[in-house]
């Protein structure tokens, strides 16, 4: 079952006509289920007005409103396994592993905790907490915890010094302490989380209960994101399906460059190495050390297209780089769905400069699209890139550490040198990636293991 907030009157979805009430910020609130049935998962939404207040913008509002909408979440969660049915089948069984992501929902392995098994309920239940991004753990004052429904002998789980802003009330750390095992979403995030860098702040209780703690890389949808079968990839506009072969790679994809460089307004040429970007615009993307090289890249006879949104210095320095390349680079400020698909058929290598990523999913795209991606070795990116090795005749891509535009040159070079001068070479590296098994299939065995191990777990009884 899939517990999700009913942002939107989803038409897949009907009202159950269920309908119960929780405590939450000193009050009890009413909230409703809904019920889909969507391949073969049922799919279940807390109905209350403050999730349709914010459908446009799903963390928006003030500490307070976040929190609110959070900790209604969690709670109605719990409850659903018991209160609903679908399709005669019972979740509630005392048996039931939640699997909580990020934050957000960090508050269910404390409530299913402090108000059902220290309570003799739902004792063979169990929690997971998957970590997607430490960076945000929602800190706030001490204080908020009186809204929180939290028992009073919980509530030192919340309290936290954290270096990087004091005394405060750590939603997340409270999580990681009551949850049954935790999920990082790539094994280099697991040990990055570990350090006092990557931890911030939490790198304390990572260490303590370690044993909890499992990585497990991202899959991808093939049915998506397909070279053999995207539909993004429009004929009539000169792009092209194509298979996973060094014939596909010659025919197919090099029609897409060529539809690229023709929709976007650069020059056709299919010799020139083609480096795409799709990001958000901010500094952990990395994406001001494609800017700092801006004036190197276009020395190098190669085009560059960028696609993203975000930091507004960001965007107008995106914009600069365009007005300053004699027609070398395209930035696309904004986002678009089927142009990132079409960078990804087209390009010949991804730039991925990310300072840090949990685990990062475009550098799957692109390899599965045969598009050769440059990371800076962090997290998923060192797990999902191996680094071309021309003496073994290995490896789907190039890296580079540290997180500085001179060693991201360094890659660049390299990079494009071999596509230049080492044609045979580079294809090799671009058939590579696009056999590699980033499917959601191998993700999933690894999940249900750690879940197998989280029933069996008699961690606190």
């Amino acid at each position: 079952m899939v517990v999700a907030p009913r942002y939107d009157n989803y038409p897949e979805a009907f009202d159950t006509g269920i309908r119960r009430q929780y405590p939450i910020f000193g009050s009890d609130q009413d909230v409703g289920y809904f019920h889909a049935y969507i391949d073969g998962v049922d799919f279940v939404f807390i109905d209350h007005s403050c999730f349709h207040h914010v459908k446009e913008s799903i963390y928006a509002g003030d500490r307070d409103s976040q929190n609110f909408r959070f900790a209604l979440l969690c709670r109605a969660a719990l409850e659903a396994v018991w209160h609903l049915t679908p399709g005669g089948h019972n979740y509630g069984d005392q048996n039931t592993v939640f699997v909580a992501n990020d934050w957000q929902t960090a508050l269910l392995p404390v409530y299913l905790q402090a108000y059902y098994r220290d309570h003799g309920k739902m004792l063979g239940s169990r929690s997971v907490l998957v970590l997607h991004n430490l960076a945000f753990q929602g800190r706030g004052p001490l204080d908020e915890l009186s809204n929180l429904d939290i028992p009073p002998n919980y509530e030192e789980k919340f309290f936290l010094d954290d270096p990087f802003g004091g005394e405060c009330m750590n939603i997340l750390q409270a999580g990681l302490k009551e949850a049954h095992r935790w999920v990082a979403v790539s094994n280099g995030y697991a040990w990055e989380i570990k350090t006092d860098m990557g931890g911030k702040g939490l790198a304390p209780t990572l260490n303590e209960q370690d044993w909890k703690l499992n990585g497990v890389v991202n899959g991808i949808d093939y049915d998506e994101w397909s070279p053999e079968t995207d539909k993004h990839l429009d004929p009539k506009e000169g792009y092209a399906n194509f298979e996973r072969t060094e014939a596909g790679i010659l025919g197919g994809k090099a029609a897409c460059k060529a539809a690229l460089q023709k929709e976007l307004g650069l020059p056709i040429n299919p010799d020139v190495p083609l480096l795409g970007f799709i990001g958000r615009l901010d500094l952990q993307k990395g994406v001001d050390q494609i800017m700092d090289a801006a004036g190197w890249l276009y020395s190098q006879d190669c085009q560059v297209v960028m696609l993203g949104s975000g930091d507004p210095e960001l965007e107008n320095r995106m914009r600069e780089m365009e007005n300053n390349s004699n027609n070398k680079c395209k930035a696309w400020v904004g986002f678009s769905v089927k142009m990132a698909h079409r960078i990804n058929a087209a390009c010949d290598i991804l730039l991925m400069p990310s300072r840090f990523e949990p685990c990062g999913l475009n550098q799957l795209y692109a390899q599965r699209f045969g598009t050769v991606p440059i990371v800076h070795s962090v997290g998923g990116l060192r797990d999902t890139v191996e680094p071309y090795d021309p003496w073994e005749n290995q490896g789907t891509g190039w890296s580079y550490e540290p997180a500085e535009t001179d060693k991201f040159i360094e890659a660049c070079g390299a990079a494009m040198g071999t596509y230049r001068d080492y044609r045979e070479s580079f294809i090799g590296i671009q058939l590579r990636g696009m056999n590699k098994d980033f499917t959601w299939s191998s993700a999933a065995i690894a999940y249900e293991n750690i879940i197998v191990q989280a029933k069996n777990d008699d961690y606190r009884g």
